[in-house]
């Protein structure tokens, strides 16, 4: 969608609805790492002032997605490859305690609600839409913590999250990446239906390798693009 083009939202939670938009946005790749972002180009696009904007550019801007520099505005926020070499095998150390816990602890119907995000996250995968495949994916790596009801490990992982959730908005997956996260989540939901934490750990860990290398070809990807 062109930035010209108008998509009016609702009144209602003006700058939450914003921020969703501005979201989709970066998840299309209509809005890239590095980009200043144009208010006037949004308030027309969106059909609203710039108050609930800069609020929406604020609520993106505390989750790591933008910058907001004084008299420069805002622009769209890039994680560097030493961040992501950083970040990448603490979440995943994070990622495999939370699966040996989940394990332990899961009940059927814990089991259950996964397979049912699994398998609508599975339906975006067919439909090649990538902002509601990701929103699942999200879903289900958040439902190993909350099942393993570690509560310190819960809130070391949603710090960090902050830390790399824009990471999840510039890299764009190929489509073998993507064949390969969700041969990835298969392999998941066989160790949870199991209870084997041992596998499920050590998959979670090989999820993550596997992401800091499609963020790695993305960063690539970037750096070419901006030296022609």
């Amino acid at each position: 969608m062109a930035m010209s083009e108008t998509a009016i939202i609702p009144r209602r939670s003006l700058h939450d609805e914003l921020a969703a938009q501005l979201r989709d946005m970066l998840m299309r790749g209509d809005l890239k790492a590095g980009d200043k972002i144009s208010e006037q180009a949004l308030c027309q696009r969106f059909g609203v002032s710039r108050t609930p904007l800069r609020e929406a550019l604020k609520v993106l801007a505390n989750e790591g997605l933008l910058i907001l520099s004084p008299n420069r505005g805002a622009s769209v926020a890039r994680v560097s490859p030493d961040e992501v070499d950083e970040l990448f095998p603490i979440m995943g150390a994070m990622e495999g305690l939370a699966g040996e816990a989940a394990c332990a602890r899961a009940t059927d119907a814990d089991v259950a609600r996964v397979q049912a995000m699994h398998d609508e996250m599975l339906e975006f995968y067919r439909a090649g839409d990538p902002a509601g495949y990701l929103r699942l994916n999200r879903r289900i790596h958040e439902a190993f913590f909350e099942i393993a009801g570690n509560t310190a490990l819960t809130q070391f992982y949603q710090t960090l999250m902050v830390r790399i959730h824009a990471v999840r908005f510039i890299a764009q997956k190929s489509s073998e990446r993507w064949r390969e996260a969700v041969e990835d989540h298969e392999e998941m939901m066989a160790a949870l239906k199991a209870r084997d934490g041992v596998r499920l750990g050590t998959v979670l860990k090989e999820h993550l390798r596997h992401k800091a290398a499609m963020v790695h070809e993305s960063l690539d990807e970037l750096d070419s693009h901006a030296a022609e």
